[in-house]
């Protein structure tokens, strides 16, 4: 990578053996510098005014200074992308996500650096330090409340697709959606097994529209949120007068799962012209293809639009595939939704 720019990472871990395995890990790829390591938030803060790092990884339990407080700071003083290392239990769940509210851009777990399995969370690791070394860290707009009153048209069914950034940019669009949406929701949030039922816990809690994990066999209901659950398919299904929500393993070779784009074209299929299908923030592609379905049915697609994006990917996939009639702000998303049911 002569000549080129290499991505400066700084590792905060009170683990030795974490600070020795990451920066292994990383060294690995010729795009990417460790340039200082920190065993703790007091000292981590200290090299992050130092070294101005492009990237800093950040174990969220440490002794002194915690996670969170030394996020809060960081975030406060000198705003940069931060991954989150984390590990993958209910506790796990409920801080990482408060991390990612407080401004952390995406997450790995942290309990997989291990010998046996460190070549896969490699991959991982380098992927995610790649799309944050290109991220931006902007102040979140202020999201436009949806009217009060929303409109009387028939209301069909709205699909969002998220994925890094998502928590973030999903309970700021949430939030100000009125109680009484004319239209059942459903969120695919691109996130391990064990955290989907947290994070609907928390967008609920934010929300006046009721959220929750998503049941197989359930009625889709107007007026309601539901969060696929990670790990598996969520699908719609017409059964005579109803439309039933199905988790499905299959297709098993989709590159995630839940797949956005599974969920929103088995919702073409069963609401036609009668779907929103919306992409927010995300590494890859997922909801193209989806978007793509709804379109040729006559439904509506929004996508979040760059300025306001943590990760550009999944919406500019999108847009690029021509299959996205309007890019929207996400302070604006909210009201653009309610306006399309």
């Amino acid at each position: 990578m002569s000549g080129a720019r290499r991505i400066r990472v700084l590792v905060v871990d009170d683990s030795a053996f974490v600070r020795k395995a990451v920066t292994r890990m990383l060294g690995g790829a010729p795009d990417i510098e460790v340039v200082g390591t920190a065993g703790d938030g007091e000292e981590g803060l200290r090299q992050a005014r130092e070294l101005r790092p492009d990237v800093v990884t950040l174990d969220i339990k440490m002794p002194r200074l915690g996670g969170l407080e030394t996020l809060e700071r960081l975030m406060s003083e000198q705003p940069l992308p931060v991954l989150l290392m984390s590990t993958l239990t209910q506790e796990g769940a409920e801080v990482t996500l408060r991390g990612l509210e407080l401004g952390a851009m995406d997450f790995v777990d942290k309990s997989s650096v291990q010998p046996m399995s460190m070549l896969s969370l490699a991959d991982e690791l380098i992927a995610k330090i790649r799309a944050l070394g290109g991220a931006r860290v902007r102040a979140r707009p202020h999201p436009v409340a949806a009217p009060a009153e929303p409109g009387r048209q028939g209301a069909g069914v709205v699909v969002i697709a998220a994925s890094t950034g998502g928590p973030s940019a999903l309970q700021q669009v949430v939030s100000v959606l009125p109680a009484g949406f004319p239209a059942p929701l459903l969120i695919v949030q691109h996130i391990p097994r064990g955290f989907t039922r947290s994070l609907a816990e928390r967008l609920d809690a934010r929300s006046a529209i009721p959220v929750r994990e998503a049941r197989d066999g359930e009625n889709l209901e107007p007026g309601s949120i539901l969060v696929a659950p990670a790990g598996i398919h969520t699908r719609l299904e017409r059964r005579d007068a109803s439309v039933l929500v199905v988790l499905d393993e299959e297709p098993r070779d989709a590159l995630h799962r839940p797949s956005a784009d599974v969920l929103m074209a088995s919702a073409a299929g069963v609401f036609g012209s009668r779907v929103v299908g919306v992409v927010l923030t995300g590494m890859g592609s997922d909801g193209t293809e989806g978007l793509r379905a709804i379109r040729r049915r006559g439904g509506r697609t929004l996508a979040e639009s760059e300025e306001t994006c943590v990760i550009y990917g999944m919406p500019k996939a999108a847009i690029d595939a021509g299959v996205v009639d309007r890019a929207v702000p996400l302070d604006r998303l909210a009201e653009e939704m309610l306006a399309a049911v």
